[in-house]
């Protein structure tokens, strides 16, 4: 299962609801934003992972952080210590606001969905990101395991590795994503 449908399938649709209910629109519509602002998150956090130390620091964010609360309790999606822990990751993720703001604008173009709705769309989209990337790499490990496996193939209990997580979503992206890669490349060029 792909990150993305992780997201979408996570407590029977529960977090496309509160997202709906959150911003305004719709089962299929939240379901479009999330399938354009997912990729874009999860190639961020692939960019940052191929970086020196990067690896590390997302496994040690997810081991310590609380992030799977936010896909297996989609309520507090809506609260703003969730808006404000979403604008942190991206900040990791993305380094700026204008890569957030291009990121929005290029969804926006790919769903017609209001870019300003996407940009406040997007930090609760990066909690849902870092939620199911954690939720996945506890998935049948016993509790104080933590993660196993070569530096940029850290395995999962459940199988697979985050590398390989991330690749299934940009990959996904890629035959959909109307230039999401040329993008990214463009926006993680000069970083």
């Amino acid at each position: 299962m792909s990150l993305l449908d992780a997201i979408l399938n996570s407590q029977d649709g529960a977090a496309v609801q509160q997202l709906g209910s959150q911003f305004g629109l719709g089962d299929d519509q939240t379901t479009q934003a999330l399938s354009a602002l997912v990729p874009a998150i999860a190639a961020g956090v692939h960019h940052n992972v191929q970086s020196e130390g990067g690896l590390q620091s997302l496994l040690s964010a997810l081991s310590s952080g609380q992030h799977q609360q936010y896909v297996t309790d989609p309520a507090i999606l809506g609260q703003s210590s969730t808006i404000d822990d979403g604008n942190a990751i991206l900040g990791h993720v993305f380094g700026n606001k204008d890569v957030s703001r291009q990121v929005a604008a290029h969804a926006a173009a790919q769903t017609g969905i209001g870019s300003d709705v996407l940009r406040r769309m997007l930090p609760v989209a990066a909690t849902l990101v870092m939620g199911a990337l954690a939720k996945r790499s506890f998935q049948g490990a016993p509790a104080q395991a933590g993660f196993q496996g070569a530096p940029g193939g850290a395995a999962f209990g459940g199988g697979g590795d985050l590398i390989s997580v991330l690749a299934s979503t940009l990959g996904q992206a890629g035959g959909s994503g109307g230039g999401l890669g040329g993008l990214l490349g463009s926006l993680f060029g000069g970083r």
